[in-house]
């Protein structure tokens, strides 16, 4: 369906579609790529840290949130280019979504879930 190579630029593309206001909000954020969550195949993309909301005065971050993005699964889960792009950017989005707090019933009433 893509390269790897292309995989990164649609994922990187996604990432810049992310209107400035909010992307300007997010620190210490690093996005990867896997091929498949080790303990769920089906898992598309994941957000591991602490949620802007749950964030106190003294979180330290020290270590990035990160935001994985799982590249042989998305592949499986599409069957044409176009479908892959797009739910490359409905993933991003997801687990952007996530960083700020947003829970699964708030992105579906946004189109993200």
């Amino acid at each position: 369906m893509v390269s790897d190579e292309e995989f990164e630029e649609l994922v990187d593309a996604a990432l810049a579609k992310i209107p400035t206001h909010i992307t300007d909000r997010v620190r210490n954020l690093a996005v990867l790529i896997e091929d498949a969550h080790p303990n769920s195949p089906y898992t598309l993309g994941l957000y591991t840290g602490v949620p802007l909301t749950e964030r106190t005065f003294d979180h330290a971050g020290f270590l990035p949130d990160t935001i994985t993005i799982y590249r042989e699964s998305l592949k499986n889960y599409c069957s044409t280019r176009e479908e892959l792009v797009e739910q490359i950017r409905i993933t991003v989005l997801h687990e952007i979504g996530h960083y700020f707090g947003m829970d699964h019933e708030q992105m579906h009433r946004l189109g993200i879930a």
